[in-house]
């Protein structure tokens, strides 16, 4: 079972990535990690009832552990740097005490091999891990949950940069800024260098995208 945290940009990217845009289609469940992505929900399926809140992946990942530790739910961390990795597994199990983390792997910055799959497949395996925490960025860590799910029999979430946040290695957004849609621009003006052509060309993307299928629905009742 594959389970994405899907932000405007996760959403802008699978615009422009057909087999990106497929993989999203196909997943065991897609959850809105980002406002914007649910106020375009609540726009364009205006006649179903529909969360008016983002499901974030920083506290999934929290809420999971902490409910998971009475029922023994085993965890892999799969992305990110050593340091973070460390740091993560330690407020991990200061945030649930007895949690258990059964594995946790730094992969290179780079496409893996095929032996190197095969060989981080079988670590998860032998493992026995119940969920695996993938935080690799988008797109990679939406094709690496994908492919993972068809080889092991674990949950496997795209959790997004959750493993920075709750490690502490960066600082997340007020809620107010949450709340109101606008964490990409605290994240921006933090991370200028890196994420300015994401939110710049990505959100552009979404926007464009959200008003074509608004466009196209009102057109298609105007005919029927």
């Amino acid at each position: 079972m594959d389970v994405h945290l899907c932000n405007a940009y996760t959403l802008a990217a699978a615009e422009e990535d057909a087999d990106l845009h497929a993989l999203l289609r196909s997943a065991s469940l897609n959850l809105p990690d980002g406002q914007a992505v649910v106020w375009a929900n609540q726009l364009l399926n205006r006649t179903t009832a529909l969360p008016s809140s983002r499901v974030c992946g920083t506290e999934l990942l929290l809420d999971v552990f902490a409910l998971g530790r009475r029922a023994g739910l085993r965890h892999y961390l799969l992305g990110s740097t050593p340091e973070v990795l460390t740091a993560l597994q330690q407020q991990l199990h200061r945030h649930s005490p007895g949690a258990l983390i059964v594995g946790a792997c730094s992969p290179p910055f780079r496409p893996l091999t095929t032996d190197e799959s095969r060989e981080q497949e079988q670590l998860i395996l032998e493992a026995e891990a119940d969920v695996v925490w993938v935080g690799l960025g988008t797109p990679q860590q939406d094709r690496r949950s994908a492919e993972l799910a068809d080889a092991v029999s674990s949950v496997c979430v795209a959790v997004g940069a959750a493993f920075d946040f709750v490690a502490g290695h960066k600082q997340r957004a007020p809620c107010w800024m949450q709340q109101w849609g606008m964490e990409w621009l605290f994240r921006l003006v933090h991370e200028p260098r890196r994420l300015w052509r994401r939110y710049l060309f990505g959100n552009a993307r979404f926007v464009r995208g959200v008003a074509r299928q608004y466009i196209q629905q009102r057109a298609g009742r105007g005919t029927g």
